[in-house]
């Protein structure tokens, strides 16, 4: 049961996520049960993510993390990109049903790389080493941008610009650097309390997994209760795709030229998606989580497209050198 759980975490989570919503919000005898709940997942949402990457950062030897050139233009063109977008918000006229096409996609640009990126890249044959350090800088990245741009996308009447910044900044800047920091002190401070977080790693797959269906079901709670027109949401899908394949193509392309090819893609393409949909969610309009959302799908379906290419070159250069 376990092994079936571990290779179809993926679509599981994400099944559960949709049946718990509409059986929370659709379900008679549980309905004075709904608002306590939704509550309950917004803020359990978070600690999740925290819980997560602080796993991941306890099993990184941090004498393995050095900074390279090819970081630099990845970070470049992240942050290029999410600024092209939120000057597209702020200075064109736009409907406002239309926005949340530019806002998903700007997601999927900010959002920082995914801790299992690593994985995948040590798996098609890359520099894992090299690909956890861009994954911290991508984290600091995000922890800045966010808390400026997002209040002036979004801004909200009750909350002045220096107030909604500090307001995403107390929750964002803590959740995505310090499991960093605290990873850091654990292993100066208390080495037997990080080697024993360092040891329960692989929970952090199934945490994950719990968050993902989480944020699954808060974007089928915002498709359900959006009133966008059903062409706008395919939109929003459409914009996450072309996201996606850009960021593959360019970080594979700037990758290449300091022959960190497979690194380069996964750092930029793989994203934290979970992140992004909790973002999306809480501090944007709720359907550009739609964006993110799909993300997830077209990110696994590159993802498998390339171990299955690896897996292929392989066998035939396993064949070759036995013949």
């Amino acid at each position: 049961m376990l092994q079936f759980l571990k290779n179809w975490t993926l679509p599981v989570a994400m099944l559960v996520g949709v049946l718990s919503y509409f059986f929370f919000a659709k379900v008679g005898f549980v309905a004075p049960l709904k608002p306590f709940v939704f509550t309950l997942v917004e803020i359990l949402t978070p600690f999740l993510i925290f819980a997560q990457l602080l796993l991941t950062f306890c099993k990184i030897d941090f004498r393995d993390l050095r900074p390279m050139t090819w970081h630099a233009w990845l970070l470049l063109f992240q942050l290029a990109a999410c600024l092209a977008i939120a000057a597209i918000l702020l200075w064109l006229p736009m409907d406002e049903v239309y926005r949340e096409i530019f806002e998903g996609a700007m997601v999927c640009f900010i959002c920082p790389t995914a801790t299992a990126a690593a994985v995948i890249t040590g798996k098609l044959g890359g520099n894992a080493a090299s690909l956890t350090t861009y994954t911290l800088a991508s984290n600091l990245l995000a922890a800045i941008v966010v808390p400026l741009l997002f209040p002036l996308i979004e801004p909200h009447a009750e909350l002045s610009f220096i107030g909604a910044f500090l307001k995403i900044l107390s929750k964002v800047f803590p959740l995505l650097l310090c499991p960093f920091i605290l990873a850091v002190l654990l292993r100066w401070l208390l080495p037997a309390v990080h080697h024993w977080l360092a040891t329960i790693s692989n929970a952090a797959f199934y945490i994950w997994g719990v968050a993902l269906a989480i944020v699954c079901g808060q974007t089928v709670r915002s498709l359900v209760n959006s009133d966008a027109p059903v062409h706008v949401e395919c939109l929003v899908a459409v914009a996450s795709l072309a996201a996606c394949c850009l960021q593959f193509f360019l970080g594979k392309r700037i990758g290449g030229h300091y022959r960190e090819r497979i690194s380069g893609g996964q750092a930029l393409g793989q994203k934290n998606t979970v992140l992004a949909i909790w973002m999306a969610y809480t501090y944007l309009n709720p359907l550009s989580s739609v964006a993110p959302g799909a993300y997830v799908l077209w990110q696994n379906t590159i993802n498998s497209w390339q171990l299955w290419k690896k897996r292929k070159r392989d066998a035939k250069n396993s064949t070759r050198l036995s013949s």
